[in-house]
């Protein structure tokens, strides 16, 4: 019986990938290297003609097809990357393409897909929506279905990423880093450079909010989330493929999971060393190698995969905010200061040296005022020591840098309490980012229910960020909690959030 893991080295080896791509570069990173203590090499994934990993694989599949299937054309659902790499490899093959993308997909990826000739099917708010309805066209158009990451011959094209690897590393043992979402990727490098070598180590990684992989490998079994992040739009999915968590049970070494702030922080990494600007996922392996080397230590010369850069420019305003707390170079600070003339200086004072980037205020007839405080840091250990400090100098002093309510709403909302709000439960929503999402949203509450707080930002991603405050006697909480999940928008109560009630109730 032939061994499946030289089939999979077999794929990679004879893959049609080079028909459209060149090897793309390994890049050394001399500023994270010297600030790791190590070498770091990026794999420039994000310097395809797509700007991503996903060509290989999808024109890899694409190439394989019967003269039978070609004719017929293909179908898939995606809302980014895998879509653009089938639409690029259907005009280059001269293959009908259908695509399936979420009425959410930004317009940017709904037409790069189209100028590839792709037709372009707008149908549901996520991703799984647009996925069933895809597979109900391919049965009555009679299309073949091309899986983003569940399909050997797509692990395989992935896989040839590990060939170059292997040629251009100049060293026996190394750590590569790799993004994960489906596990495509990661499989079919995993499986070449463990079967040439099994001293390379390689490193998954997820965002804590999107750990479907991990959570998998720890249960055994491939497990389902209920729900997953956002942010990292490139690796957001709920299961992982059935060949791919196979592969990487038996030759993944190790999880890093990584959070937002990390990943952006990890966007200015690349951009500082690179001059190039990565969408999330295409930063998330660098998120990783610095987690991981903060946590184990830096003894091997590293690649981390910048493995895409379809990044919307609207998002980069929510990046640039949130790279500095990922890097830990900036503390959010609620604090109590004295209601009269001087305060502030006095606070300054104990402040110091450090630079305030932020002070939201608002006065109020009362004997203390709350004020929300950013204070730019040069090493992580001075949030702690600023805020025993300010506690020192007599301050009450909450710290709210890793609250996510207080850095997405409440650092620019300071100022709006408002007592006579009765009965006012605050909660946190994700609204699809379509035109009806707020009227929805609207309709669906009962108009005897007040809204006495809204606050959105777009930043860009398939889903807006609400934060909302609604009056509700406790006679209606049942009804009221019925409604919103008839309505089905992910949401949180924040009712007890200490920002909450600094700032606002």
């Amino acid at each position: 019986m032939p061994n499946p893991d030289f089939a999979y080295v077999q794929r990679i080896l004879t893959s049609r990938v080079y028909d459209v791509v060149k090897e793309t570069p390994l890049h050394f990173a001399p500023l994270l290297s010297e600030r790791l203590g190590t070498k770091i090499f990026f794999k420039r994934e994000d310097l395809l003609p797509i700007f991503s990993f996903k060509l290989r694989g999808a024109y890899n599949r694409m190439a394989h097809l019967s003269p039978a299937e070609k004719e017929r054309g293909v179908i898939t659902a995606s809302a980014g990357n895998h879509a653009q790499g089938v639409a690029y490899s259907g005009q280059q093959l001269g293959i009908r393409t259908l695509i399936v993308m979420p009425v959410t997909t930004p317009e940017i990826k709904v037409a790069a897909c189209r100028r590839r000739n792709a037709e372009v099917v707008l149908y549901g708010d996520s991703y799984s929506d647009a996925e069933a309805y895809a597979y109900r066209l391919q049965q009555e158009l009679g299309l073949t279905f091309i899986h983003p990451y569940d399909d050997p011959l797509v692990i395989a094209g992935q896989g040839t990423i590990g060939l170059e690897i292997s040629q251009q590393m100049r060293a026996e043992r190394y750590r590569v880093f790799v993004p994960v979402g489906g596990g495509g990727l990661i499989a079919g490098i995993a499986i070449f450079l463990k079967s040439i070598n099994p001293n390379i180590e390689i490193i998954a990684v997820e965002p804590d909010d999107s750990d479907a992989m991990y959570q998998s490998v720890r249960a055994g079994y491939r497990v389902t989330l209920d729900q997953v992040g956002i942010f990292v739009d490139g690796v957001a999915v709920r299961r992982v493929g059935e060949h791919t968590f196979a592969i990487v049970q038996r030759y993944v070494d190790d999880f890093v999971r990584v959070t937002t702030d990390e990943v952006c922080a990890a966007i200015k990494d690349v951009f500082e060393d690179t001059r190039a600007i990565m969408e999330p996922a295409g930063a998330l392996a660098v998120a990783g190698l610095k987690r991981y080397s903060a946590e184990h230590g830096a003894d091997l010369p590293v690649v981390a995969l910048t493995c895409g850069a379809n990044m919307n420019f609207d998002r980069l305003r929510h990046v640039a905010e949130r790279a500095e707390i990922g890097e830990r170079r900036e503390a959010l600070f609620a604090v109590t200061i004295p209601e009269r003339p001087g305060s502030f200086k006095q606070f300054c004072r104990v402040i110091g040296p450090h630079n305030i980037t932020e002070f939201n205020y608002r006065y109020a007839p009362r004997p203390d005022a709350n004020v929300f405080v950013g204070i730019q840091l040069t090493d992580a250990r001075q949030r702690h020591e600023l805020a025993d400090r300010l506690r020192q100098a007599g301050y009450t002093v909450v710290d709210l840098t890793n609250d996510e309510l207080a850095i997405i709403h409440l650092r620019h909302m300071v100022g709006g309490r408002a007592p006579e709000a009765t009965d006012e439960r605050l909660f946190s929503f994700e609204f699809p980012e379509r035109p009806g999402a707020l009227l929805q949203f609207l309709e669906s509450l009962d108009a005897s229910w007040n809204i006495s707080l809204f606050h959105y930002r777009n930043h860009g991603s398939a889903h807006g960020r609400v934060l909302a405050g609604i009056q509700v006697p406790d006679a209606d909480l049942d009804r009221f909690y019925a409604s919103l999940s008839r309505l089905g928008y992910p949401y949180r109560e924040q009712s007890d959030n200490p920002a909450y009630h600094l700032f606002l109730k």
